[in-house]
């Protein structure tokens, strides 16, 4: 398939463009909006730019720890000039009716602006790249449709195609507008909560618990409130939608009872600051610190680094020990055994002072050592001793003071004992049949000997 272009056709339509240029220059209506047009452009250049230069500045300020506004400032900023421009051209737009101005080259770059400011910002807003091309083809077609005076109609043509459900009438029109407004309210409703959740978490004065709290009934409330907006902004009675919203609720609660049992009990939890992200709690065979506190689960981090999701109806419903509840005071306790030729006293002096070498274990309360009890094959002590950062581990810090005891013991001649058992054949066999495993075991060692001889030597063995 080959492409042939005209020259004669070309020409042709040089020439119509040549003189349609022409006619518009001629117009004594053009002139007027073109003034309009480059003055309203110096305005916004010059004088307007600088201020919503400052003005975004001083949000970025304010905002810079939320990923979405700092995005929204920046390139704001960086489209100032033609938002500035947009701004008075619209402002320009509404006045020139008073002043019996036309408004045809006005309405033009009104159009063009609007598709250009909102195609900067669909890039760089909207994640996704797909959503990001349709927002922009979007933007061109209306801008096309409005400078060819076509958009009313293709408006009021996709509020024609519509169904009424119950008492609400969804069209074309209606669910774009649905799109956009619960788009741009979610946007919103989730950057506040974000920037809200920042403050919280500079906030000294609060607990983490209550900033939790806080933070997730904000961002709850926040969503709602965005999904309520927008439905209303575009015309939907709620009041409508009450009984299918109730009826869908009861099958909701049903069908995620366990869903929703998980997110009120994580309320009552951020209610109650029984737990809290930092504590050292034991659940079952789970020990470990709180990374993250929810609504619907709560993270544990354990010494190997497995993190455990646990939801939060089990921290309910189940025996939770917390070790850092009331305060971050944990006592350890190391069982010790020492031999019974040991001196007792410089036994336990020296486990206490084992034990205040180490960094972690605190003087006040300070370490104790207590003769716990006199086993069967050594004397039984026990070391006390207290730490207040229990999510740095318990077992690394009673392995450190036990190898300090060790050396201590090696030092001063303090023995650990092994267990010892004395077996006392006599009283189990008898005298005859004693002596007739004596006879056999001898026979066995020298078969040489005589019954009389392997008497004698059994029983001189035996003296």
């Amino acid at each position: 398939m080959s492409l042939t272009l005209n020259p004669d056709a070309l020409m042709k339509q040089l020439i119509d463009f040549a003189q349609y240029l022409q006619t518009v220059l001629k117009d004594p209506t053009f002139w007027p909006q073109f003034v309009t047009i480059l003055v309203v452009f110096i305005i916004a250049r010059w004088a307007v730019a600088p201020l919503i230069h400052r003005f975004l500045d001083l949000m970025l300020k304010y905002t810079q720890r939320v990923p979405k506004f700092r995005r929204l400032w920046g390139v704001l900023r960086d489209i100032s000039i033609p938002l500035s421009w947009l701004l008075l051209q619209w402002l320009a737009l509404k006045i020139a009716p008073y002043l019996e101005l036309r408004t045809g080259a006005l309405l033009t770059m009104v159009s063009l602006l609007t598709a250009w400011v909102l195609i900067r910002l669909a890039s760089t807003l909207v994640e996704n790249a797909t959503i990001a091309r349709i927002i922009a083809f979007s933007a061109w077609t209306v801008a096309a449709l409005n400078i060819f005076g076509l958009l009313d109609q293709t408006i009021a043509l996709l509020d024609s195609w519509s169904v009424n459900i119950g008492e609400v009438r969804l069209s074309p029109l209606t669910a774009i507008k649905i799109a956009v407004s619960l788009w741009f309210a979610l946007w919103l409703a989730t950057a506040l909560a974000t920037l809200l959740e920042k403050r919280l978490e500079r906030s000294v004065e609060t607990s983490a618990s209550t900033r939790v709290l806080i933070s997730k009934l904000t961002r709850i409330s926040l969503v709602l409130l965005a999904i309520l907006v927008a439905l209303s902004s575009v015309g939907i009675d709620l009041t409508a939608l009450a009984i299918f919203s109730g009826a869908l609720g009861v099958g909701l609660g049903f069908g995620l009872q366990k869903i929703f049992s998980n997110l009120v009990s994580g309320v009552i939890l951020l209610m109650e600051k029984s737990i809290k992200p930092g504590d050292v709690i034991s659940l079952g065979t789970t020990f470990g610190w709180i990374n993250y506190h929810g609504l619907r689960y709560t993270s544990v981090i354990t010494r190997d680094g497995i993190e455990h999701l646990i939801p939060n109806e089990e921290l309910i419903t189940q025996r939770v020990e917390n070790w850092s509840f009331s305060n971050d005071l944990v006592r350890l306790k190391a069982p010790i055994g020492i031999s019974y030729d040991s001196d007792v006293r410089l036994a336990m002096q020296l486990c206490i002072e084992a034990a205040e070498m180490n960094p972690r274990v605190l003087l006040d309360p300070a370490p104790r050592a207590q003769l716990m009890g006199f086993g069967d094959s050594s004397v039984n002590l026990e070391l006390r001793l207290w730490i207040d950062d229990p999510q740095q581990g318990r077992a690394n810090v009673l392995s450190e003071v036990q190898l300090s005891i060790w050396d201590k013991f090696h030092e001063n001649g303090i023995t650990i004992p092994f267990p010892q058992r004395d077996l006392h054949v006599k009283s189990v066999l008898g005298e005859t049949d004693l002596a007739a495993l004596r006879t056999q075991g001898a026979q066995q060692l020298d078969p040489t000997l005589t019954g009389r001889d392997q008497n004698a030597k059994v029983d001189a063995d035996s003296k």
